[in-house]
């Protein structure tokens, strides 16, 4: 795609929506799973309590749904938290926002695809056991897909996710009506009773309980990840963006809401257990089951509950959630790379990720965060329960540190001169983002105590060490800024009173006489021909094609009796810098390039070798001058005679130095 193209590639709401949208709507599947799991600790009473802790989730989910509003608004440029944070506190806890943003998109895609891998066996049986296949699988789909272009992947993931929507929300109103009209079935689970684990035989009284209240009250805030993503893809929506951005905002926090405590509802009305060792936590007539069994996920059994098991319904529900937590990851897959693009343009990530590649998508991103992905899925076994403890901390770091910048931003906009109705709608909106500081804050604190010995601390190292390695790579960006910085341009532009060309051979063949006429046509001041020689008799070869050719030019020969040409010749060529610090050295090095990339093997790679060791010597300008097998026929308009029996040159040697690689 052209560059000038870019502006087809933006985003109408009803494409935006899928595409940002999918992570927190994704969140639905498993977010309730996690709070009623974290419950089941504590025997069925506790489990009763899961409807509370989605309500104050769904709170919080509402005040940063409104606070982020405000920030696509008052930051369109698509820097999201990062450069809310950088702008209003600084480069340093910019920095830290970034790292934390960076894992948590990491781990966003890990968990979603876990997630979706274990839906996908659980609708398909016969695939269990290899979920981590699956995974991996899924993940390079994406990757691809992505690599077509944004608005490519958003159009292909816009009908899974609409059918994912309109599913769940069929189930709800379904499931709804046989409630009330008493013909609700049960889940799988329904007729097993919860036993509590050893330390929660009180429930939830005490200490214990409240720490196991606030522990599935972090689980369940998963359901705000993907929310951040929509501030740092602004750039990415159609005109106007930024009210754009608020609208999909608003749509997403409304669905995400509904969905959620619906099914946390039918999961409790139709009898939903979710644990995670059937064996020891689930019981029939109060006798443990002391097997394990298979528990569907939460909508899994309310699918089964409404819809019957096994029905189209049934199965087109377990299918469509499978789906959107696979399309989860696509969220990651947007917001990764645009802001490690804005990393990159202000050099605290490798240029490379700066540009975008030629389908208009930040190739480069989309790559670095597949192989993350990937790495953390092999390493956790595609266990959604294991992979979920260490998420959600980065992004309520990056929650808390922005919405605290938001408060500085609009102080500091009460500070200049307003309207009334201007000043009321400033206090507004900074009521909105203090009221967001200090639930995000709690919810921070809460998952760092709850979740640290459980697998956030993996987490804090991730982001300490992102930080460190993005403060180290701005440092290398400066070395080299500053050491690249011409300061005395009359002083550069003075041409070298003395350069000296060498060029290495091992016999005088057409790509050394190549180069040959090449340093000769540069007119250097001094010009000579260097050759490594291992024993008497390849001093004698030299010698004599030396005499033949009638070169005027003067042989250097060195001896080599180790067979070691690297190290002879950055010998040489370090004591001739030694000897003349104020001459320019230009090296020519002949290299012979062969017609079919597999006669590569049949070479040796003296020249690649020698070129690499001699790039790190001060001073010496190296000059490689190709020469194509047949180019000579090709120049002259003959064709090329392909007889493997004719001798086309006797004089490459097994170390020559125009044997290289094409």
């Amino acid at each position: 795609m052209r560059s000038d193209a870019a502006s087809h590639q933006l985003l109408p709401k009803r494409i935006a929506l899928p595409v940002f949208a999918s992570d927190a709507l994704s969140s639905v599947a498993y977010a309730p799973d996690e709070i009623l799991l974290t419950l089941a600790l504590a025997g069925s009473l506790a489990a009763i309590q899961s409807i509370w802790v989605g309500v104050v989730v769904s709170c919080v989910l509402i005040i940063v749904v409104l606070s982020y509003r405000q920030t696509v608004r008052a930051y369109p440029s698509g820097g999201g938290n990062y450069e809310v944070v950088t702008t209003n506190f600084g480069r340093t806890w910019g920095l830290v926002v970034s790292a934390a943003l960076l894992v948590d998109y990491i781990l966003t895609v890990a968990v979603s695809i876990s997630s979706g891998a274990a839906y996908l066996t659980t609708a398909v049986p016969a695939l269990a056991g290899h979920e981590v296949v699956i995974a991996v699988g899924l993940v390079v789909l994406l990757a691809m897909m992505n690599l077509r272009g944004t608005k490519e992947a958003g159009g292909a993931f816009a009908i899974p996710t609409y059918a994912y929507m309109f599913t769940i929300g069929l189930m709800i109103v379904v499931g709804a009506v046989e409630y009330f009209s008493g013909t609700l079935g049960e889940a799988p689970t329904a007729q097993y009773e919860l036993l509590p684990t050893h330390g929660y035989t009180d429930g939830l009284v005490g200490l214990g309980g409240a720490f196991l209240l606030m522990r599935a009250f972090s689980s369940g805030c998963a359901a705000l990840t993907g929310i951040e993503a929509i501030s740092n893809g602004v750039p990415l929506f159609k005109p106007p963006k930024s009210k754009n951005a608020a609208t999909v905002l608003a749509l997403l926090g409304g669905i995400a809401t509904t969905m959620m405590l619906s099914v946390l509802l039918l999961s409790q009305a139709s009898g939903v257990k979710i644990v995670e060792d059937p064996a020891t936590q689930l019981a029939l007539n109060g006798v443990p089951l002391g097997e394990d069994i298979t528990v569907q996920p939460a909508i899994g059994q309310i699918a089964s509950a409404v819809f019957g098991n096994g029905s189209v319904l049934f199965l087109l529900a377990t299918t469509v959630t499978g789906l959107i937590l696979v399309l989860a990851a696509n969220t990651a897959f947007n917001g990764f790379p645009t802001l490690a693009s804005a990393l990159s343009k202000d050099s605290f990530l490798p240029h490379q990720l700066y540009r975008r590649g030629d389908r208009l998508a930040y190739s480069n991103g989309i790559v670095i965060l597949s192989l993350a992905a990937i790495i953390l899925i092999v390493a956790f076994e595609a266990e959604t329960t294991r992979l979920i403890q260490l998420y959600v901390v980065g992004v309520f770091v990056s929650f808390t540190l922005s919405q605290l910048g938001m408060v500085r931003h609009w102080n500091r906009a009460l500070r200049s001169l307003q309207s009334g109705s201007e000043r009321r709608a400033i206090l507004r909106s900074r009521a909105v983002n203090i009221i967001g500081f200090m639930m995000t804050g709690v919810v921070l604190l809460v998952v760092l105590v709850t979740k640290f010995t459980h697998g956030a601390w993996i987490t804090l190292i991730m982001i300490a060490i992102l930080f460190l390695v993005e403060l180290g790579i701005q440092h290398h960006y400066r070395t080299v800024a500053s050491q690249l910085r011409v300061e005395d341009w009359s002083a550069k532009r003075a041409l070298p009173t003395r350069v000296r060309a060498l060029v290495l051979v091992s016999g005088l063949s057409k790509p050394s006489m190549r180069a040959v006429a090449a340093a000769r046509a540069s007119h250097p001041s001094a010009l000579e021909l260097v050759s490594v020689v291992a024993d008497a008799q390849e001093e004698a070869k030299i010698r004599q094609e030396w005499e033949e050719s009638g070169l005027p030019i003067p042989l250097t020969l060195l001896s080599s009796p180790y067979r070691d040409l690297n190290q002879v010749v950055l010998q040489y060529v370090r004591g001739r810098r030694r000897r003349s610090p104020g001459e320019m050295l230009v090296i020519y090095m002949p290299q012979f390039i062969v017609r079919h990339w597999w006669e590569n093997i049949m070479h040796n790679q003296t020249v690649a070798r020698l070129r690499h060791a001699l790039v790190n010597v001060p001073g010496v300008v190296i000059t490689t001058v190709p020469w194509k097998l047949g180019e000579d026929a090709e120049v002259e308009g003959r064709q090329l005679i392909n007889d493997p029996f004719k001798r086309t040159d006797s004089r490459v040697g097994a170390h020559d130095f125009t044997s290289d690689e094409g």
